[in-house]
């Protein structure tokens, strides 16, 4: 502090009675009037929302010496803090507004002295009042101090625009009264920045209560609120948006509110409107971008076309070395550059808006070279995605799309979260975007992504032709990915084309690719391996190479565990899975592998038409073996709902298949027939899809009575597949060669090699064998087993499709049937008929307190059908309650 010296001709550094103007009143250091202005409260609009979450934490600033209210410009701090002091009138107010940056701290301390005045705060006569507006004296702080110490009552000071005063004197001057008031004053700061006061020895002793930014912003509940007060009822999305838009800025969304009060549709104002051309611009182009220097007017230009972005990369777009220091001086000062962790920064969206409309005008043509250098700088550092956007924003189609590739990134385009975005950004590439291969292949995953096998196709093959002829600047990594690309786009189009022996060379391709990849790259888009695998698997399958394809589609499920990238190859390898153990046989192993496909897909959060539907066709087909007819109708209508770059000739085949095994089990053998008549296009034939194809239309020529029709289909059968020659068997025995068919069954060997669904029709074609023989004991052992098998799956079909012959044989006759053994004493009684399948499914999932509902939806069936299942189980187990269900089922061993 400075001292006055003693004697008449020191400097007049204080006066005790004070200046005075030519009227008599007081007046300032400078001798000029005091302004008014400066000491109102100011009056808050007709359109004020007063927000009691705020105003109730306001109230501590009767409990703490010191209350710091910090925002950003329009925060809408000066208003809260003044429907505060209305509303405690009992509160001696000192209120000032600060001056302009600079002022002296002579001219601060006057100001501060005739604040306190008009409020009514009596200050005796030795309390001096400066008379240089540059200095002030100790003693004026001093017996301050000691005059607002011996008061009963706290006088509340409250300095507005508390920023604007930033001489390091002035701040230590009023920390001192501060201290030495106690407890007479409690101080109000209403600042853009963090003020020189030493705030975290208030914070530490619990002194110090503080409204921030963040907190000043307001919730969609209160912009609902705003909003009615200035006479617009809004659905709750168009708040939604304007407060996210806004970020809750109040003066944005009073700004919004105006002009949209106006508009003949308010919600449409409000999603169309342009920051950039209204009241908001001229808001934040005055109150914030020009108070800043030059130099830091122009990094906030600059930076206007970033994200999110940290010193280093706002270095790169601005050509500066300081960045750092700016960014951090900006965020503390509330200037609408928001930290938000570990050394990231953003603009408020509204600002940035404002910034990059202003950039145009002021730096015409300099915005795709900021964002070029972004996407360099980006790239470099490893940041993909962002990379990718700016690329595209600067239209350097050929570094984005070489960006791409060269990461390996190709695979995105099919599998995980980032799928959309990738096919939006490069829509805008356009036919003619760079002359490299990356492009050509960018575009061909485009055009495969959406199922447009033919443009793919073309377009990849433009992509070799440049890879062979391109000289560009690409390195041996650079050329190595541009081929790992084709490898991995080639497998895909072997796939949708069926033609396996291609799918073979585009994988193996890939294998010799790996060493020259770093290592780092390839595990960081495990995708990319676990495309080709699934690739691989299906077009083995397509081949009938079931060995060989479940060892692919196995390695392919187990790629990437549990990573988002990984999630469509991961389900698409199980649901094919599932679907290789239905053609063996396994339905009750296929439903389990099905539902673990599916859970992939909910575990990822991938929307259904983003999986490959291949599971649901497999649950349909095991519906179908169940007699459950009405779900396997469900099922197979969901199952097109598939990924387009998934809809290969497995797939195609699969559900013509299904549906036909659904007709003939609904008794519609023409049906069946139309529905595999049409075939499935591709390169090369697969022998199983052709084996069912024949085996169905002859069970549709057997359900119309042409067995010989029937047996003419035979040659077209493979017989070294179990199921399809025991479907080869079926026609022959209905066409009345039982031995041709027995021998079938023996050379196949089918007892060995395939599951239940195969074996108990196999045991029903040689029990029928049997009975033509006139062999009725081993027609009865046979026809037994096949029950028992056929029970433990839960199989309905094999036994309905048998024809009326079985029905001798389902019950034992009465010389052979043994007397029941007698019941122990408080056993259960056994149930009435044995549980199928689908209903002891259902009763697992009461025992899990499961509602109906739940149960359905679990099991993907309807309601009405679950309840079916309930009364038949409830029947069957003599009982009438759900908990009774549950109980008797596990006294029975049922669960």
């Amino acid at each position: 502090m400075t001292t006055a010296h003693q004697g008449d001709d020191r400097p007049a550094v204080e006066r005790h009675d004070g200046p005075q103007d030519p009227q008599g009143g007081p007046c300032d250091p400078r001798g000029d009037p005091f302004l008014r202005t400066r000491f109102a409260v100011p009056a808050p609009p007709d359109t004020f929302l007063r927000r009691e979450r705020l105003a109730g934490h306001l109230e501590g600033a009767l409990r703490t010496p010191l209350t710091m209210v910090n925002g950003s410009a329009g925060a809408g701090k000066t208003l809260l803090v003044a429907d505060w002091v209305a509303g405690h009138p009992e509160l001696p107010v000192a209120w000032l507004t600060t001056d302009a940056d600079g002022q002296g701290a002579g001219m601060f301390w006057a100001y501060l002295l005739q604040a306190l005045r008009t409020s009514g705060v009596p200050l005796p006569g030795d309390i001096a009042s400066p008379a240089d507006a540059n200095r002030v004296g100790d003693a004026l702080p001093v017996r301050l101090a000691a005059l607002l110490g011996e008061r009963d009552r706290p006088v509340v000071l409250v300095l507005d625009e508390f920023d604007r005063v930033t001489a390091p004197e002035i701040a230590a001057q009023l920390d001192f009264l501060l201290r030495h008031s106690a407890p007479g004053l409690r101080l109000v700061l209403v600042t853009r920045t963090e003020p020189l006061l030493p705030l975290h020895r208030y914070r530490a002793a619990g002194e110090l209560t503080e409204i921030r930014d963040a907190e000043l912003a307001f919730t969609p509940g209160e912009a609902a609120r705003l909003m009615e007060a200035h006479g617009l009822r809004l659905s709750p999305a168009a708040v939604r948006g304007v407060v996210e838009r806004t970020r809750g800025w109040a003066a944005g969304l009073r700004l919004c509110a105006l002009a949209a009060e106006e508009a003949p549709d308010p919600e449409l104002c409000l999603k169309e409107f342009e920051a950039d051309r209204s009241a908001v611009a001229d808001f934040l182009l005055a109150e914030v971008l020009k108070r800043q220097d030059a130099e830091t007017q122009e990094l906030l230009l600059r930076v206007s076309v970033l994200d999110r972005f940290g010193p280093r990369l706002a270095d790169a777009v601005t050509g500066r070395a300081d960045a750092e220091d700016a960014l951090a001086r900006l965020h503390r000062s509330n200037a609408f550059v928001q930290h938000v962790g570990h050394g990231v920064y953003r603009l408020h969206p509204l600002f940035a808006e404002i910034l990059r409309a202003h950039l145009r005008m002021r730096r015409p043509g300099l915005e795709p070279e900021l964002h070029r250098r972004a996407a360099v700088c980006l790239r470099t550092s490893g940041a993909l995605p962002a990379a990718l956007g700016h690329g595209a924003a600067a239209g350097d189609w050929e570094f984005t799309a070489s960006a791409l590739v060269d990461d390996l990134a190709l695979g995105q385009f099919f599998t995980g979260p980032r799928a959309d975005t990738l096919a939006a950004l490069f829509s805008r590439m356009g036919p003619r975007g760079g002359d490299g291969p990356a492009p050509e292949l960018v575009r061909a995953a485009a055009r495969l992504s959406r199922g447009d096998l033919a443009g793919g196709a073309v377009r990849l093959r433009r992509a070799r032709q440049r890879m062979a002829r391109y000289d560009g600047p690409a390195g041996e990594t650079d050329a190595a990915a541009v081929r790992m690309g084709c490898a991995l786009l080639d497998a895909l189009v072997a796939r949708l084309e069926g033609a396996p022996g291609r799918a073979e060379d585009a994988v193996r391709e890939a294998e010799e690719l790996r060493d020259l990849l770093p290592a780092e790259l390839l595990d960081r888009h495990p995708e990319l391996f676990a495309l080709l695998l699934d690739h691989l698997g299906s077009a083995r399958l397509w081949a009938g190479d079931f060995t060989g394809a479940r060892a692919a589609l196995t390695r392919a499920a187990a790629t990437g565990p549990g990573a988002a990238v990984t999630a469509l190859p991961r389900e698409d390898a199980l649901a094919r899975l599932a679907l290789l153990d239905v053609l063996h046989g396994w339905p009750g192993r296929a439903e389990r592998t099905a539902r673990e496909a599916l859970a992939e897909t909910e575990r990822s959060g991938l929307a259904r038409p983003a999986a490959s539907g291949v599971e649901r066709l497999v649950l349909a087909a095991v519906a179908v073996e169940r007699e459950e007819l009405g779900q396997a109708r469900a099922l197979l209508g969901t199952a097109g709902e598939s990924h387009p770059a998934l809809r290969d000739p497995v797939l195609e085949a699969g559900r013509a298949l299904v549906a036909a095994r659904l007709h003939l089990a609904r008794g519609e053998p023409g049906a069946a027939r139309k529905a595999v008549e049409t075939g499935v296009p591709a390169h090369a034939v697969s022998p199983w899809a052709r084996g069912e194809t024949a085996l169905v239309a002859a069970a549709a020529d057997l359900a119309e009575g042409r067995p010989q029709d029937a047996a003419a289909l035979l040659p077209e059968v493979p017989h070294d597949q179990p199921a399809c020659a025991v479907g080869a068997a079926r026609v022959l025995l209905a066409a009345g060669r039982p031995e041709a068919a027995v021998r079938l069954l023996d050379r196949a060997a089918v007892d060995e090699h395939a599951g239940p669904a195969v074996t108990v029709r196999a045991a029903l074609v040689r029990a029928r064998a049997a009975d033509r023989a006139g062999d009725a004991a081993a027609a009865r052992r046979l026809v037994a087993h096949a029950v028992t098998e056929a029970h433990r799956e839960g199989l309905r079909r094999p036994l309905a499709e048998a024809g009326s012959w079985i029905r001798p044989y389902l019950t034992p006759t009465p010389r052979h049937r043994r007397p029941a053994a007698p019941r122990p004493a408080g056993s259960p009684p056994p149930p009435v008929e044995e549980l199928s399948g689908r209903e002891r499914d259902v009763l697992r999932r009461l025992a899990l307190a499961m509602s109906t509902e739940e149960i359905a939806a679990d099991l993907y069936v309807s309601v009405n059908t679950v309840k079916t299942h309930l009364k038949n189980a409830y029947r069957k187990l003599s009982v009438g309650r759900r908990s009774e269900a549950v109980r008797r089922a596990r006294e029975l061993g049922l669960l």
